[in-house]
């Protein structure tokens, strides 16, 4: 390394450790516990009502649907097992593919694989990090045709079973141009959430465009449950099958055990629902928190030219779930993390491209020129709680 990019680097590093006021190691995200996270626990102890079924589940799944907006909420053990069954609930099966963006975590392709579809990947926007609604027109309209109102792979004869846009770092793709899209090719819109609670495109909470969408409550997210993920349809049906084969499809009874067809043991716990529900009443100070962050990092970053950092898309309101910087190239990227992470300051380089992925390398793919320029030179710095 030379000594201009040490010292470069040291003085981004001191920033963020002054920032945390810390000189211990910094994580990159961590949960924050300051409400009733304590209480509700001991009440749910108390009452001896700690796994798949018990109010909090009932309220948790109220307190998102209230914050998004959305008619229904169904909670699940994770954010992967929702969005399995989002897609299943849609009608993705062993003869679909899904058109999804390859910059993305492994979640994503897991759940597609997990209904036996394949996915197919488009390009991403540089500034938003999420599917580009250019490049998905451009699959749809030079590589798939219109039979019976479905849409089909010219070249694998499989029907285009849904899009899967999803919302990078909590910054909102241009969801509304997606939406239209979808709507012309008569494809579902399956939105990936995850990361994105407390997102607005145009005032509109990001997960409430699709037909179904999903949120995860990992450790690492902005609120957390342990675990734990959300499905938010305005879809009545879709919300009943939901609850139904994330709850074993069990017919309800009052005492016999009867099953009417192949289900999920997905519920979420109701210990960890009444995590979730004194983390969303929280929820607005926490995002006001990672603004004020996001902010001082903006005015740290605006003054070095040779970095930048990654702020909210046009006509976007982004929760900065996990904050981001832009370097010249991958040989500075990997200096950078290699320094941040020996001081002790946790950073870690956005994900390997899904399509070179030994499982996903021979899916189909439109050209992935944004994709691969991001893969290169993205970092996340720390983003959690300041306090």
């Amino acid at each position: 390394m030379t000594r201009c990019n040490m010292v470069k680097f040291d003085d981004i590093i001191s920033f963020i450790r002054n920032l945390y006021k810390t000189e211990d190691f910094l994580p990159l995200h961590e949960p924050i516990f300051i409400g009733n996270e304590k209480r509700y626990l001991n009440e749910c102890i108390d009452s001896t009502f700690v796994s798949s079924v018990g109010k909090f589940v009932d309220r948790f799944e109220e307190m998102v649907a209230e914050f998004t907006g959305s008619r229904y909420a169904v909670a699940t053990v994770n954010g992967t097992s929702a969005l399995h069954v989002a897609l299943k609930i849609v009608g993705v099966n062993e003869h679909c593919e899904v058109v999804t963006q390859p910059l993305t975590f492994i979640a994503t392709c897991n759940a597609i694989s997990y209904c036996k579809a394949k996915p197919v990947f488009v390009d991403v926007d540089k500034d938003t990090l999420g599917m580009s609604p250019e490049s998905l027109e451009s699959f749809l309209k030079e590589r798939t045709s219109f039979e019976n109102g479905v849409c089909i792979n010219k070249t694998t004869k499989k029907k285009i079973g849904a899009v899967v846009p999803m919302h990078t770092f909590g910054h909102p793709c241009r969801i509304e141009e997606i939406t239209q899209i979808c709507k012309k090719y008569n494809i579902p819109l399956v939105e990936d959430a995850a990361e994105s609670l407390g997102s607005y495109y145009k005032d509109k909470h990001a997960g409430t465009f699709g037909k179904v969408s999903v949120f995860s409550f990992n450790g690492n997210k902005t609120i957390t449950t342990g675990g734990g993920g959300m499905i938010i349809t305005d879809d009545e049906e879709l919300a009943k099958r939901a609850k139904h084969i994330t709850t074993t499809a069990k017919v309800p009874h009052p005492y016999e055990y009867i099953h009417d067809e192949v289900g999920y043991n997905y519920r979420l716990p109701n210990i960890n629902a009444a995590l979730g529900c004194a983390q969303m009443e929280m929820l607005e100070e926490i995002l006001a928190n990672k603004r004020e962050t996001a902010k001082s990092y903006q005015e740290e970053f605006s003054n070095k030219e040779e970095i930048t950092f990654i702020t909210e898309p046009k006509n976007s309101k982004s929760n900065y779930w996990l904050n981001a910087i832009i370097l010249e190239n991958s040989k500075e990227r990997d200096l950078f993390l290699k320094e941040s992470n020996e001081s002790g300051v946790m950073t870690r380089p956005i994900w390997r491209l899904m399509n070179r992925l030994e499982m996903f390398k021979d899916c189909q793919s439109m050209s992935l020129t944004n994709a691969k320029w991001l893969e290169e030179r993205v970092v996340n710095i720390p983003s959690g709680y300041v306090r």
